[in-house]
């Protein structure tokens, strides 16, 4: 619970802000809902919101500090309530990502721009958590093929496969085919021992994994032996024409511009494709990136859009969001770094070679 002292009573010149304060009732029900395990939801909205105060005792809640945060600390409060009632999760990655909303647009509302759940499976739904991830989804419905762009944590893959296996339940495809590139091995596996599976597995282990949250596991071996659902390494979907299915392609930042190619060409009929990656992870030993290529190749054809997913589109622990960030802008400062040293050297090799106006070379006297 907050403290029944006000935080900006320890800081004198902190007092000053506070001109407004705001007392609403919550019903029982949704406070619980509200409060989360041991206040931590209400935590979060504190930790958003640093500058407002705020108290709760029994189902009433005080707002205090500047007009405008108080307003924006009701409103996040009264969208969360909406959320609540629309039967959405709620959690801190909910909260936190509901405020951000607000906090580019008040004139957004979170719990209707995140919509209804993709796919309700084992006792949760699964839903867009950001604008981001809402965009994505749309395009995947509104697209043949589409690319989901975007640093770790931000269910570029996850979403997908739930897409995949909302569309087989509708029976809009007949199957979902869950593939990646085995890039560890150069998928050349024949060296690696045991079976088959044995040597594709560890590969392929992430997709499973997705796979057993979004459906029985005692049907998932069923649809696996049926060709129903299909995991399989890249390396195997050359030379097919994939059609009634829902194709995603998984860590797609690893494919060379070939395999890129092989791959969006299987395309059949009444299929759709979702191909994955992160540009900031490529395990390649050497050579340009398919995926990073193909944003420049296919870019602009319709029917085909690149969705692109940052650190705001982060649902994972609120540190992997500022570890994107962090390294985004160590890259950024390295880029800039060898740039100047690409100028430095350029100047160094041009400068002896200056000619004067005159075109003659002003080091070389005149006879």
């Amino acid at each position: 619970m907050a403290p029944s002292e006000p935080r900006n009573a320890k800081s004198g010149s902190a007092s000053a802000s506070v001109n407004t304060e705001l007392r609403f009732t919550v019903d029982g029900v949704a406070m619980v809902r509200l409060l989360g395990p041991e206040d931590r939801y209400l935590s979060t909205i504190e930790a958003a919101y640093p500058k407002v105060d705020v108290h709760v005792r029994g189902n009433d809640v005080t707002l205090s500090g500047s007009a405008d945060e108080v307003a924006a600390v009701r409103r996040l409060i009264e969208e969360l309530q909406l959320a609540l009632g629309a039967g959405h999760d709620l959690g801190e990655i909910e909260i936190a990502t509901s405020a951000r909303m607000l906090a580019a647009d008040s004139s957004l509302s979170p719990s209707a721009q995140l919509g209804a759940p993709i796919l309700t499976a084992r006792n949760k739904s699964i839903r867009a958590k950001s604008i981001g991830q809402k965009d994505y989804v749309d395009a995947i419905d509104d697209n043949t093929i589409v690319f989901g762009i975007g640093p770790a944590g931000t269910g570029k893959t996850y979403l997908a496969m739930a897409k995949a296996v909302r569309a087989l339940q509708n029976k809009e495809v007949e199957r979902i085919i869950l593939t990646r590139p085995a890039v560890e091995a150069g998928e050349r596996l024949g060296f690696l021992p045991g079976t088959l599976t044995d040597k594709i597995d560890p590969y392929l282990r992430p997709l499973y994994d997705a796979l057993g949250e979004m459906l029985d596991p005692e049907l998932i071996p069923k649809l696996l032996a049926a060709g129903t659902i299909e995991v399989a390494p890249l390396a195997y979907m050359r030379g097919r024409t994939l059609n009634a299915s829902f194709v995603v392609l998984d860590e797609a930042q690893n494919t060379t511009p070939e395999q890129m190619k092989m791959f969006l060409t299987r395309l059949g009929f009444g299929s759709k494709m979702v191909i994955t990656g992160d540009v900031t992870q490529i395990d390649l030993p050497a050579g340009t990136s398919g995926l990073k290529l193909v944003t420049r190749v296919l870019d602009g054809i319709d029917d085909i859009h690149f969705a692109y997913l940052t650190s705001a589109d982060v649902v994972r622990h609120s540190l992997v969001g500022r570890i994107v960030d962090a390294y985004t802008e160590y890259d950024a400062h390295k880029q800039a770094l060898r740039q100047e040293s690409a100028e430095a050297r350029e100047f160094a090799t041009r400068g002896p070679q200056r000619t004067s106006a005159s075109g003659r070379n002003p080091k070389r006297s005149s006879s």
